[in-house]
Formats: C-alpha cells, sequence, structure tokens
C-alpha cells in the first residue's frame, strides 16, 4: 500500500505477477517457464499447458482454469496473436459470468498484472507464435 499525502487517500500498488514474456518464455514472480502456462486466481502456475488443437482455443481447453471460479480470464494469444477461439467461446465464457480478455502476449501481460489482486483473475499464455 502506498500513502499518497496530497491526495488524502491511500491507493493500491498494482500486483505485478508476470515479470516479462518474450518469444518462448515467460518469467512469473522470479520463474521462467519455457512451455505454454497457466496461472490460477490464487497465483499458482501450471506449466505445459497443451490445447487440443494447437492455436484453436476450445471451451474444453480451459477447464482446469474455469474450475478455479475466476471472474476474468486473460489469454495471451502468443506474440504473434495467432491463437484464436472457437466461435461462441467469448459469450460461453460472458454468459457464465466471466470477463473475457484475449490479446497478444504483450498486451495480454498488462491487463493480467493490472487486473490480478483486484479481482479473482486467471490466465493463459501461449508463448510463441
Amino acid at each position: 500500500m502506498t500513502t499518497d499525502v496530497n491526495a488524502g487517500f491511500i491507493a493500491k500498488e498494482a500486483v505485478k505477477m508476470i515479470d516479462e514474456i518474450q518469444f518462448g518464455k515467460i518469467t512469473i514472480k522470479g520463474n521462467t517457464y519455457t512451455t505454454d502456462v497457466q496461472i490460477f486466481p490464487d497465483g499458482r502456475v501450471a506449466d505445459g499447458w497443451w490445447r487440443k488443437h494447437g492455436h484453436h482455443l476450445t471451451l474444453a481447453d480451459l477447464d482446469v482454469l474455469l474450475s478455479s471460479k475466476p471472474d476474468v480470464l486473460v489469454v495471451g494469444t502468443g506474440v504473434y496473436g495467432r491463437v484464436l477461439p472457437e466461435d461462441g467461446l467469448e459469450e460461453t465464457l460472458q454468459n457464465m459470468g466471466i470477463d473475457v480478455i484475449l490479446a497478444p502476449n504483450d498486451q495480454a501481460r498488462a491487463h493480467f498484472n493490472r487486473l490480478f489482486g483486484d479481482r479473482p483473475t486467471a490466465g493463459g499464455f501461449h508463448l510463441t507464435c
């Protein structure tokens, strides 16, 4: 917590879970991973995330993350944004009460770090294309 004396209130500092992300690797809380990862709202990280159809994201690919009951799901779609959701996936997740952000990794990292700690936020990150 940081005190801003001039404004007369206490502002919460952003939680920085993802330190760095680049082609082929991600550093989370000082630990570097070289396979796709899932990040859970409680801060756990599971590496080796594999999607059934590679660059095609399905609801089944998200089962483990969704079991953690996130309010927000952030998906890093790769450095070049090549991971695409199956038709209707975003709408299905929204109907489940989950806000969804799908973005290339740099943008997804910024969204994840901004949201994590404020709302139950889960993430899945594809580390290559």
